[in-house]
């Protein structure tokens, strides 16, 4: 059984409790929808879940009834009595700690075949999957509740008007794809901008093979030429790529950031190495 949207309104009433903007506190107030989150996730029994930021515990509760082993961090301490209430006969495992700062590894162990399932504000959602996908491999794939222009850019490829650094960064790690929408309506209190879900698939392998080009050095490449995207590469990557390396990597240097996707940024990255003798 998941919250409605009157036990939502009820549960904030009973403990005195408001959602924090600072937090960027929108909670779930639909059955159908929490249900449909899960169904996307393709999560079931012996599943190993992480969610991050549980609010009141209306998703968890859907996650929880799919069979899945969840794991639910929540930052504010405020709702941890609340989440211990509602979740306590779903045997949910309750982390109070923010996401931003936890210690992953400790969490999650070392055994690959995690599940992120998460309704992520909007301060967070970006910094959060770019350093999953960064730091911690042993999340396989996950599937985020975000800001619909978030969505945007986290699933753009080349020519679409939200591609930039992160697209790349997921890019380079995952196969990610939009997989609905979700109206205001549906959340307490109700926000302004629509939702959208966005499932990511980690890759077997980086998509730019890293005994080839460092993962370092791939993305500090990235984020010079995107730092200027207005400015042609030859412009904002002078220092870092000579003339020399686009024409190896077979990119024009009057090209700009958004013209090249994560395998023509893996090209020139692996010519700046091979002209510095692999340094």
């Amino acid at each position: 059984m998941t919250l409605s949207r009157r036990q939502v309104s009820e549960l904030l009433a009973a403990n005195g409790l408001h959602p924090s903007r600072a937090l960027g506190q929108n909670f779930v107030a639909d059955p159908n929808t929490v249900r449909r989150i899960a169904r996307l996730a393709a999560v079931g029994p012996g599943d190993r879940v992480v969610e991050v930021g549980p609010g009141l515990g209306s998703l968890t509760l859907a996650l929880a009834e799919t069979g899945a082993c969840v794991t639910a961090v929540e930052a504010d301490r405020r709702l941890m009595a609340v989440l211990e209430g509602v979740t306590e006969a779903a045997h949910v495992r309750l982390v109070h700690a923010d996401a931003m700062t936890i210690d992953w590894s400790n969490l999650l162990g070392s055994r690959p075949g995690w599940i992120l399932v998460a309704n992520l504000p909007y301060n967070i959602a970006t910094p959060l999957v770019a350093g999953l996908l960064d730091g911690v491999a042993v999340i396989d794939r996950m599937l985020v509740m975000v800001q619909k222009e978030v969505a945007e850019r986290l699933v753009a490829s080349v020519g679409q008007p939200g591609y930039g650094a992160v697209s790349v960064k997921v890019a380079y790690w995952a196969e990610s794809s939009m997989v609905g929408r979700v109206p205001a309506s549906v959340f307490i209190p109700q926000p302004r901008v629509e939702s959208a879900l966005v499932s990511i698939h980690r890759r077997p392998a980086p998509a730019v093979d890293p005994a080839v080009v460092p993962a370092d050095h791939f993305f500090a490449l990235v984020r010079a030429g995107f730092s200027t995207r207005r400015k042609m590469l030859r412009r904002s990557l002078a220092g870092l790529v000579e003339p020399a390396d686009f024409q190896a990597a077979g990119i024009r240097p009057e090209s700009r950031a958004e013209e090249l996707d994560v395998c023509a940024w893996g090209r020139l990255a692996a010519a700046t190495i091979a002209r510095s003798g692999g340094r």
